[in-house]
């Protein structure tokens, strides 16, 4: 497998700072001892395996970056007809949600999905710290990465 310090797109999720570490954090705070994967310590090495492989993915690269830039373009209100209010308020933007959804069942299918809500919803670790438009491509990544754990789990 390729080291972590030569996936580029690790590499650019750094400059954002968020680290692999914060990301299994993340998966680790929603962890279930699952058969093959009894310990944090299993779930951990899996997990950063799978989101290694994850971003080893252009596309998934691509719609992440694409949250990234999309955050920092609202922030500076260059998106047409987005207020700051509608922004940053409730009911707001779905787009941040379809940017997740489509990187959780690219990455893990159906099960990604319902990983993904699992996620979006408790925000654990490093989600709460990243805008409106970025936590859920970020929670998503986390999500399918956390469902092809429990799939191979159950394939061991």
């Amino acid at each position: 497998m390729t080291s972590n310090k030569q996936i580029p797109m690790l590499k650019w999720l750094e400059q954002q700072n968020i680290t692999m570490q914060d990301l299994i954090d993340a998966a680790l705070e929603m962890y279930v001892p699952h058969p093959g994967i009894e310990t944090i310590q299993q779930a951990a090495k899996i997990l950063e395996e799978e989101i290694t492989i994850a971003l080893s993915d252009p596309n998934v690269a691509t719609l992440i970056i694409a949250a990234f830039h999309a955050q920092e373009d609202a922030e500076k209100g260059l998106i047409p007809g987005l207020s700051m209010e509608y922004f940053m308020g409730r009911p707001g933007l779905v787009a941040d949600e379809l940017l997740g959804i489509a990187i959780a069942t690219y990455i893990a299918g159906a099960k990604g999905m319902f990983e993904y809500v699992r996620f979006d919803q408790a925000k654990p670790g490093i989600l709460k710290k990243l805008g409106p438009l970025t936590n859920d491509p970020i929670g998503a990544l986390i999500a399918g990465a956390s469902s092809n754990m429990y799939t191979k789990s159950v394939k061991s």
